[in-house]
């Protein structure tokens, strides 16, 4: 059974651009193909949440590959897509004590609920369950219209660029 969602998809204007590409680069790292935000849509402060989306086109570089003739997007880059929506809220709504930016950490009770296709668009909400200067932790969810098709909990580790 899915978990309860954590913000009503109706209630998602996709037209009210919180953060594009551009700005989602001003504060993740990540580029070219690992980048897996398109926009932040929400954000909600005072509920510890977040939503933004990832319109999954053809020309992923995982397209051709997995799964040849039936193309689904890996668990691990929804799973990715999921820490870059959460390290956005972290470093645009925190100070982190140890490090310049926000990476992955780790991964709890993640399911994985239904395929996620080239031509679709991803819709992510996380929740922060938790912040510490060093480690954060957040609940997420991922969906295709009305289908959750992912849930579980994401946790970010503070990292300092140059740092080996």
């Amino acid at each position: 059974m899915p978990p309860d969602l954590h913000f009503d998809l109706t209630k998602i204007d996709f037209t009210n651009v919180v953060a594009d590409r551009e700005a989602i680069r001003k504060v993740n790292p990540q580029r070219f193909e690992m980048e897996q935000i398109d926009a932040i849509v929400h954000i909600d402060p005072a509920n510890k949440l977040i939503v933004g989306y990832k319109d999954i086109r053809f020309d992923e570089f995982w397209v051709r590959g997995h799964m040849p003739g039936y193309p689904l997007m890996p668990g691990v880059l929804m799973c990715e897509a999921s820490a870059q929506l959460c390290s956005y809220y972290t470093m645009s709504q925190h100070t982190l004590a140890e490090g310049d930016f926000l990476g992955f950490g780790g991964m709890e009770e993640v399911r994985f609920r239904s395929p996620v296709h080239p031509g679709e668009r991803l819709v992510l909400i996380g929740k922060e369950v938790r912040f510490r200067r060093r480690q954060t932790i957040y609940n997420v969810q991922g969906f295709v219209k009305d289908r959750m098709v992912f849930h579980g909990d994401i946790i970010g580790v503070a990292l300092r660029r140059g740092e080996v």
